[in-house]
């Protein structure tokens, strides 16, 4: 899925128009719809709908949520295996302490500022991924998500 533009912070987040956008949407257009219908005329059947249109939305959510947890379980691996490669023998007992938002912030940083980048997460225990991503001067592209 290579890009014509660089990635960076301003662009990096993935938008599936028709999941995120026109999915969405038709499952929250028919929750309404089946609200609408029960109170117009309250019965079994329309119960039925509302019902099936929580289940829609239920299955949106966990349809979405599950693929980012092996997601973030696949980062978490690269890149524990690629701060192993590159960090120098005084950070590499933080590598295990790091969590899956930290690791997953940090992908995106070049291998030459990595380093640098990991001891000021280190030591000044930052934790917010959207704080870290800031900190990045020569982004990494990753356009392989999910």
């Amino acid at each position: 899925m290579a890009s014509a533009e660089p990635q960076s912070l301003a662009n990096h987040k993935r938008i599936v128009p028709g999941f995120h956008q026109l999915g969405f949407a038709l499952v929250l257009g028919y929750l309404a719809l089946a609200i609408v219908q029960l109170v117009r005329q309250p019965g079994l059947s329309a119960v039925g709908g509302v019902l099936i249109a929580l289940i829609f939305i239920v299955l949106t959510w966990y349809v979405r949520l599950f693929p980012l947890v092996v997601q973030d379980r696949v980062i978490r691996l690269e890149e524990r295996l690629r701060l192993a490669r590159l960090l120098p023998a005084d950070l590499q007992p933080h590598i295990e302490s790091l969590s899956v938002g930290q690791l997953a912030a940090l992908r995106f940083a070049s291998d030459a500022e990595l380093p640098a980048l990991v001891r000021k997460v280190v030591a000044e225990k930052l934790t917010s991924r959207q704080a870290i991503k800031e900190l990045i001067r020569e982004w990494r592209p990753d356009h392989l998500r999910v």
